[in-house]
């Protein structure tokens, strides 16, 4: 399995590449911000919370231990690239797999596509379990249009034990 976009569990320095537990970041950002508290005015669509201007001013960041750099969660956000070793590494993996599984994705995206059409393309078997259609619906053998969690849940539970 390969974390394509990455992960919310780390942060990455943006200087040095240095990754840390998103739980380091959260004690030393409570340690820096003794009392700090703040309630979001609003929620938008994308998940960014507004905050009352005055929280916002007195919030302290904390820079990356290893080199002072600013640091960010380890995901590639929308208009970033997968960073091209791990996408190195996911063609490599498809090309040695017996079938690609494809969970909870709509395909929507080139980075993943683009590894379903290369299994398709060496005759490897692609399976998809993703709630209502994809891009790579064509080019899967099994489609399984089902809500992912429910899905994974029942299929843990006709594990043996």
């Amino acid at each position: 399995m390969i974390e394509l976009h990455g992960a919310l569990d780390r942060v990455v320095c943006l200087s040095c590449g240095e990754r840390s537990a998103r739980e380091r970041l959260d004690e030393r950002l409570r340690e820096a911000n003794p009392g700090w508290s703040a309630r979001a005015e609003a929620v938008n669509p994308d998940g960014d919370a507004v905050l009352p201007d005055v929280a916002v001013e007195a919030f302290r960041v904390v820079d990356c231990e290893r080199c002072g750099g600013v640091l960010k969660p380890d995901v590639v956000f929308f208009g970033e690239n997968v960073p091209p070793a791990r996408v190195r590494d996911c063609y490599a993996l498809t090309e040695a797999a017996g079938a690609l599984l494809v969970l909870g994705s709509s395909l929507t995206v080139v980075s993943g596509y683009r590894f379903v059409r290369h299994a398709a393309r060496h005759g490897i078997p692609v399976a998809i379990v993703n709630r209502g259609e994809t891009r790579g619906d064509p080019h899967a053998l099994v489609v399984l249009d089902s809500p992912l969690g429910a899905t994974l849940d029942a299929l843990v539970d006709g594990l043996p034990a």
